[in-house]
């Protein structure tokens, strides 16, 4: 399980202070798939940023009872001097997985056939996606975090393979997915929140969290 405990987040924008949570309370049991609606600009990527340990809160305690993914899309981990191949032998070792394993399964998800050994700082902006999506899919952890849903990549035959493998994968793990749109929630999550006000108010359905958020964000 994920659970938060009082934690309190914000932060000085040059002009107020932006408030992330304030003693926020809230817990995700692994089988039970959460989406959180949030408008743009109230801190979603702050909140799983805090989720996988990117971030630490101001206040408060984070548990992690589980294996909980970096953020789908975070590339902070992958060095864009090196390769395909080079970053994922390396972050394979350092999740102790067998190196062979993971540049085999990256290669054939991400597709990206001799860009795969050269530096990750030569790809455009989808070839970075679908690499990065294909890390995430080849460690495997009990909940995988998205913020704002899939990678922005326009290649159908990764959207298929990557797609599948998501699938298949959830059936035995947890997806936490943040987003401003309901209908990017739809397909991942029964059970949703809304981030307003610095809480998290928790709803056993997504219709409810849509009618909260729809009244917040529409008036």
């Amino acid at each position: 399980m994920l659970e938060f405990e009082n934690v309190s987040k914000s932060f000085w924008t040059g002009k107020q202070r932006k408030v992330i949570l304030d003693r926020a309370s809230f817990r995700v049991d692994l089988g039970t798939s959460l989406g959180i609606l949030a408008p743009n600009g109230t801190g979603k990527s702050t909140l799983v940023n805090m989720m996988s340990g990117l971030e630490k809160p101001d206040e408060g305690r984070i548990y992690r009872g589980c294996k909980i993914s970096f953020p789908l899309g975070f590339m902070g981990g992958v060095s864009p001097k090196h390769s395909a191949l080079e970053n994922c032998r390396y972050i394979a070792r350092l999740y102790q997985l067998d190196p062979d394993y993971v540049e085999a399964f990256c290669r054939y998800v991400c597709g990206l056939e001799e860009y795969f050994e050269m530096p990750v700082g030569t790809y455009s902006a989808g070839m970075r996606a679908r690499f990065s999506f294909s890390l995430l899919l080849a460690l495997e952890f009990d909940i995988y975090l998205i913020d704002e849903g899939m990678p922005s990549t326009t290649d159908p035959e990764f959207n298929r393979k990557a797609g599948s493998i998501l699938r298949d994968r959830l059936k035995n793990a947890t997806v936490v997915i943040v987003s401003h749109q309901a209908k990017t929630l739809e397909k991942f999550c029964r059970t949703a929140a809304v981030l307003k006000d610095g809480q998290l108010h928790m709803f056993d359905t997504l219709e409810e969290a849509k009618r909260l958020y729809d009244y917040e964000t529409q008036g």
